[in-house]
């Protein structure tokens, strides 16, 4: 699909007669995607020479973002994507994701499937405008990555403020206090709250108390219908009833965390945040975290860069907010920020400050 509302079409269609679906972004189906769907028996729309086969009943497709490579295909249904339960206040909704990825089918099945729930979609190619669409159409619920927030605050922040929000949901990347605080800054009376899901093991985690992380309490704690959380070797595990298809039990997601004054704080991709510095194991995403709590840092990203003598360095990139442009920071009083609150393994040894935030179609950090 070219645009998310060209999406709900084939969307309703397969809610109506129960036929097997993949929805994918036109951007994202390259040769070897459109070869690879072909040789499993897809009918692509809009394209010649599809096999057929037999389609599975009931079954939807969703493609991982790809970020730890290849994207996956990850079976579920409309059931199983349909997360949200009960009674909810009647709101409109933003959908600002790319079509078919996870965070896209949450938010669309919100609204297909609870009264009171409408729907404003805008295309991650348009993002630039959503804040007036936001005021013009009075959305009042938003749901969006960090980056997407950090982008919007930085480039919009008084037009943003305009925007009715009475929900603001963050997830899709490790969501820190910064972006929470900032977020409040702007909308005093919304309902933060951050969210942790994924293609394989859905909806896993809603904090709605402003804070970054969830409780250590809620390790293995068990509750009928809801995910088992677990930590192991550092690696967040989940047991969730709405996982994707063949993904039974405990799941290792991946994912880092740390453990911190009581809370569980998901930091990166296990594969990419620890760093080896002279033997000190340093987490990236607690560098970032700290780059991101100085009042005049918009975003940061942090990495390790080989070294012949200690086998990695600390880096960073940064972007700088826009109001600090009458006193913007430096790269030594970023330095000293950091020194004053990490172990000296952590202090990035180089700072590079970059003119806007980067982002790809997923919302995320294109990094």
């Amino acid at each position: 699909m070219h645009s998310s509302f060209d999406a709900l079409a084939p969307v309703l269609a397969h809610a109506r007669t129960g036929a097997e679906l993949l929805v994918v972004a036109a951007g994202r189906l390259g040769s070897d995607l459109l070869d690879e769907l072909r040789a499993d028996g897809f009918t692509v729309a809009g394209t010649s020479g599809a096999p057929a086969r037999a389609p599975e009943d009931g079954r939807l497709w969703l493609l991982t973002s790809g970020s730890t490579g290849r994207p996956k295909r990850i079976g579920h249904t409309l059931s199983s994507l349909t997360t949200v339960s009960g009674p909810l206040p009647a709101r409109r909704w933003l959908c600002p994701y790319s079509p078919g990825t996870y965070a896209w089918w949450q938010v669309v099945t919100l609204a297909l499937g609870t009264p009171g729930q409408d729907l404003v979609v805008v295309d991650p190619a348009d993002l630039d405008g959503w804040v007036d669409a936001g005021v013009e159409y009075g959305v009042t619920a938003a749901s969006g990555t960090p980056t997407f927030w950090r982008r919007t605050i930085m480039a919009d922040r008084e037009r943003l403020a305009e925007v009715p929000l009475e929900q603001i949901t963050v997830g899709g990347e490790p969501v820190d206090q910064a972006v929470l605080d900032q977020l409040r800054d702007v909308f005093p009376e919304a309902r933060i709250s951050w969210i942790y899901a994924s293609s394989e093991v859905g909806a896993s985690i809603v904090v709605h108390d402003g804070r970054a992380g969830f409780p250590v309490e809620w390790l293995e704690r068990r509750v009928e219908g809801r995910p088992v959380l677990g930590v192991e070797d550092g690696e967040l595990v989940v047991s969730s009833p709405h996982h994707g298809a063949g993904l039974a039990g405990a799941v290792r997601t991946g994912d880092a965390v740390v453990i911190e004054d009581g809370r569980v704080l998901i930091t990166g991709r296990l594969d990419s945040d620890e760093i080896n510095v002279g033997g000190a194991k340093v987490s990236a995403g607690v560098v970032r975290d700290v780059l991101h709590s100085h009042p005049k840092v918009a975003w940061a990203h942090v990495r390790g860069r080989r070294s012949p003598l200690v086998g990695s360095l600390v880096v960073a990139d940064v972007v700088l907010d826009s109001g600090a442009v009458d006193d913007p920071a430096t790269e030594a009083e970023l330095g000293r920020w950091c020194r004053e609150r990490l172990p000296e393994p952590g202090v990035p040894r180089r700072i590079r400050l970059l003119a806007a935030i980067p982002a790809k179609e997923t919302l995320k950090s294109d990094v």
